[in-house]
């Protein structure tokens, strides 16, 4: 027998980002207190199977899934266990709270949170409304423009429209913006299918590139800009950490710069003025009450130094976890150490879900309430 906590770190999944979210759970998987978590490894394929094994992470590290065994969380409401397939049949193995360390679609979008929900286990993390609606760039800007919070001059478009419209789509564009313009999919992280376009020609090749990754294409204004991260930690009283600095080697922070060519830098804490930063906080705060986020989350602002304005560019509700990433390295500099970190995040997960059970109202009650 053992007091342990039970944590299954999900990682991989069908998005563009699953090479990524394989690294990010490979470096909280080891920095876990093994004297204070079971760790489980749950592997989700690119095709979408769900697959387990003491050597989950090195296995989808090298393509070999060999000796993996399948896994699904059971669905039926809090039973709190996992389904593994054991010689044809399934049994139950008991799981304490679930640890999603996914990137992108299907994993940072809602869809697994909502897994979750259904079967009422524990889990870290934004909800389903926090995930879904942070995970489109559109609709995060939409819901943070009506809430009076400060976003970059952008339009929107989709996948369907450009094909059928490409004038109009260029025109309604060079109405509202002035070149540069950045192109993005609507719902993907780590700067994938990301451009940045200085004329009518590249601006189409910019979302034809984005085409491919999403139907929902974001279109907004480029900026000179410096480009500020923070992170925040917690449920309805969140706590926010040092805020950070991107110093970008290229044209902007891309893919390549994050994971391969290593031409970008990092600085915690950012070298601004602390009125800057304490507005800067301010805002990242107010940017993540007014999505109804829990957990943890990393809200990544603009600075124009000319205007002396703030733009919130946008917030991903599971940031990451490998060596280069700023979440971590944010609480860090301000006095949470990695392992803490950890901690604190599933201390947060599993507060969420007890609040979340409370005893309600009765649909009885509630006619009652009303006569």
């Amino acid at each position: 027998m053992t007091n342990k906590i039970r944590v299954a770190v999900v990682f991989g999944g069908r998005s563009g980002e699953h090479e990524v979210s394989v690294v990010s759970a490979k470096n909280i998987i080891e920095t876990m207190d093994k004297e204070k978590y079971d760790v489980i490894q749950i592997g989700i394929t690119k095709d979408g199977k769900w697959l387990s094994g003491q050597n989950t992470v090195e296995a989808f590290k090298n393509g070999n899934y060999n000796g993996l065994t399948e896994v699904f969380p059971n669905i039926e409401s809090g039973s709190n266990e996992l389904l593994v397939l054991s010689e044809g049949n399934y049994k139950k193995e008991k799981v304490d709270i679930f640890f999603p360390a996914l990137h992108g679609p299907y994993g940072e979008d809602g869809t697994i949170q909502g897994l979750f929900e259904m079967a009422n286990v524990p889990y870290t993390g934004c909800g389903v409304l926090a995930s879904s609606v942070s995970m489109d760039k559109l609709t995060t800007k939409a819901v943070w423009e009506q809430a009076g919070l400060p976003v970059v001059p952008y339009i929107g478009t989709t996948k369907l429209e450009w094909n059928n419209n490409k004038e109009g789509v260029i025109k309604k564009t060079e109405d509202k913006l002035d070149y540069p313009i950045f192109v993005k999919p609507a719902n993907m992280g780590s700067s994938v299918g990301i451009s940045k376009a200085k004329n009518r020609d590249e601006l189409e090749k910019a979302i034809d590139l984005a085409c491919q990754f999403d139907h929902r294409i974001l279109i907004e204004k480029g900026l000179k800009i410096r480009e500020l991260e923070c992170a925040v930690l917690g449920n309805e009283e969140p706590k926010i950490a040092r805020v950070g600095e991107v110093l970008v080697g290229g044209e902007f922070y891309d893919y390549n710069d994050k994971y391969v060519n290593g031409k970008s830098s990092t600085q915690v804490p950012a070298n601004i003025p602390e009125s800057l930063e304490k507005e800067v906080q301010q805002i990242a705060i107010k940017a993540y009450k007014i999505l109804d986020c829990s957990g943890l989350s990393r809200v990544d602002l603009f600075y124009d130094e000319s205007a002396k304005a703030l733009y919130l560019n946008e917030i991903n509700t599971l940031p990451g976890f490998t060596s280069i990433s700023m979440y971590p390295k944010m609480w860090q500099e301000s006095g949470i150490p990695y392992k803490e970190l950890i901690d604190k995040i599933i201390e947060f997960g599993f507060e969420r879900h007890k609040k979340k059970n409370e005893k309600k109202i009765s649909f009885d009650d509630a006619g009652d309430w009303f006569k």
